[in-house]
């Protein structure tokens, strides 16, 4: 009797930095991934040394190795979505544009937290320039708060000053964008009122009830779940609102392991099974 071979699931590949807590980086990328379905593959393009309260060090690893670690994957594996996260250099960020030039079918997510590097690390904002330049062209979905999204779309204008909301959004689907999920959680308020954008404006508004906590890893949660819901084939705005709501029931279940922020428990809806079973 021959043994049936099982499906394949979708492979997505992250390109970011590592995060040794598990909260957020490439760990809490593959961590997302896994628990979305999706069999994750993961090319390194910096050490981040941190704890659950606080960056200590960001070493870059340099663009050959970061480059070769992708093309020997993507020569080998078939991936049905990208996502990005900190590439820390400006020659990453131009390796990883290269990259994924060669895949235009395959669907991007940006997670845009340039904010969070060492200050060192943006210097002179060649980092964001060549950002702007040539990794968001790519983007089918840039997730990025407020703050951020207005900084950017004043270097891709050449401004002084920072352009409102809806001027920043403009500037960013312009650019090459295909999609802005700009995000809520910086935002003070009872909810957290994420929004979708798309070049014809707002495609949905989504308010998630605000949780108390202080955590690690929302945003690489948000991202990295999207990701795999488009690596399973769903429309834009409906793996938006999948990874939306598989992050806050992340957030809902949090833990607190160490004496810093909270880590998003990625595996929530395993307990919730076990619960109901040994119930």
């Amino acid at each position: 009797m021959m043994r049936s071979i099982p499906p394949t699931p979708p492979v997505a590949l992250t390109i970011a930095a590592t995060d040794p807590t598990g909260g957020g980086g490439l760990q809490g990328d593959v961590i997302t991934l896994a628990s979305m379905g999706c069999h994750p593959l993961s090319v390194v393009s910096a050490v981040c040394l941190r704890d659950t309260e606080n960056v200590a060090d960001l070493l870059p690893l340099s663009a050959p190795l970061l480059a070769k670690q992708a093309r020997l994957l993507l020569e080998d594996v078939a991936v049905r979505a990208f996502k990005v996260g900190v590439l820390a250099t400006p020659e990453n960020v131009a390796a990883t544009a290269e990259i994924l030039s060669d895949y235009p079918g395959v669907p991007v997510v940006v997670e845009s937290e340039l904010g969070r590097l060492p200050s060192a690390a943006l210097a002179g904002d060649r980092l964001i320039s060549v950002h702007c330049e040539l990794l968001l062209p790519l983007a089918t979905v840039l997730v990025v708060a407020q703050a951020e999204a207005q900084r950017l779309a004043m270097v891709l204008a050449g401004d002084d000053e920072l352009p409102d909301v809806d001027t920043a959004i403009s500037r960013l689907c312009e650019s090459g964008v295909g999609h802005v999920l700009l995000t809520g959680s910086a935002t003070p308020g009872p909810q957290v009122v994420n929004v979708l954008y798309g070049k014809e404006g707002v495609i949905r508004t989504d308010p998630w009830s605000r949780l108390p906590e202080r955590y690690l890893g929302a945003g690489n949660t948000l991202s990295a779940a999207l990701t795999g819901a488009l690596a399973h084939d769903m429309s834009i705005a409906d793996a938006v609102g999948e990874a939306e709501e598989f992050t806050w029931q992340t957030l809902a279940s949090a833990f607190r392991p160490g004496m810093g922020k909270s880590l998003p428990n990625r595996f929530f809806w395993l307990q919730a099974e076990n619960a109901d079973g040994a119930a």
